[in-house]
């Protein structure tokens, strides 16, 4: 019911992709979300190439189904990560904090598809002039970096600015988000924050407890003197970047202050990690394999188009 051009164009059998969160998109999780039929992301992040091409290794012996990296373009590696995609022959890319166009012509010779994650009208009608094969439209609902409009006002507005596949991302969790997305336009979905709290997902116990345990009002927006705010959840780090933006805190304090902090927060320092989760969290409050979790959105959403069909949503 569901097959679209985003399943056409990946070669997976339901519009769904994994959010290549640094830290937390190992092999193992893509590869899970791979094999439950949707596109598993390796997430790059600042990882050193010979790790990253370790990772690439491993979900290749975890999966025979398409999977991609997500390229961190802030990364000091990067020249050298796109190498390591190249030579591996990732099938996907998506791409963060940067414009892509240098690497285009070389990604493209290599059959490489190439997403960026986009937070603008301008933003996605510049990236497809380049020749990218779809976009990521990113409200500001979603946790880490994030833009500044939501994803219910975006999303319609990058589908009708371009002529590629819009794919949505930001607060989805559930079959009724999925749902929304495509109705509004979106060929396929982006998802984050649901699949930390999977199975499969390495990040230590805590940080999945701390998405469970999240209520509608749990996260905040940190860092936005630097430029590049990041959502994550309420702690007693997140209160610290209060305290530095209250006093007008110099950008090198921030930094200093944000260092290392994701990888603590994956390790289980709930307190002083950077717990990066999404709005969604609060919906969120369970634990399951990944394949359980494509199956129970898929479920829902084709139970909400029966009940419209039959007339029964609107009693």
């Amino acid at each position: 019911m569901f097959h679209t051009e985003i399943c056409e164009l990946l070669g997976i059998e339901y519009p769904i992709i994994q959010g290549g969160m640094a830290w937390v998109a190992t092999a193992e999780l893509a590869g899970a979300v791979s094999n439950a039929g949707g596109l598993g992301i390796i997430g790059a992040g600042n990882l050193p190439p010979e790790k990253l091409r370790e990772e690439i290794r491993k979900v290749k012996k975890l999966t025979v189904k398409p999977f991609g990296v997500n390229v961190y373009f802030m990364s000091p590696y990067l020249d050298e990560v796109i190498k390591v995609v190249i030579e591996e022959k990732v099938p996907v890319i998506t791409t963060g904090a940067g414009n892509p166009g240098k690497y285009i012509d070389s990604l493209k010779k290599a059959n490489i598809k190439v997403i960026p994650v986009v937070a603008s009208v301008a933003l996605a009608k510049r990236l497809e002039g380049i020749g990218v094969d779809a976009v990521i439209a990113e409200g500001m609902e979603c946790g880490g970096h994030i833009g500044e409009i939501t994803t219910m006002a975006l999303l319609p507005q990058i589908v009708d600015a371009v002529n590629i596949p819009v794919i949505a991302a930001g607060g989805i969790a559930d079959g009724r988000g999925f749902l929304a997305s495509l109705i509004m336009g979106a060929k396929g979905v982006q998802m984050g924050t649901r699949f930390i709290c999977s199975e499969e997902c390495t990040v230590h116990e805590n940080y999945k407890k701390a998405i469970i345990d999240a209520k509608d009002r749990s996260t905040v927006v940190t860092g936005r003197p630097t430029g590049h705010p990041v959502r994550v959840l309420k702690n007693k780090l997140s209160r610290e970047f209060e305290i530095l933006e209250q006093r007008g805190a110099d950008i090198k304090e921030f930094e200093a202050l944000g260092a290392g902090k994701l990888k603590a927060a994956v390790e289980g320092d709930i307190e002083y990690g950077s717990l990066m989760a999404g709005q969604i969290a609060g919906l969120i409050k369970d634990i399951k394999p990944v394949k359980k979790i494509i199956e129970d959105i898929i479920k829902e959403a084709e139970d909400i188009v029966l009940s419209i069909s039959e007339g029964r949503l609107w009693k």
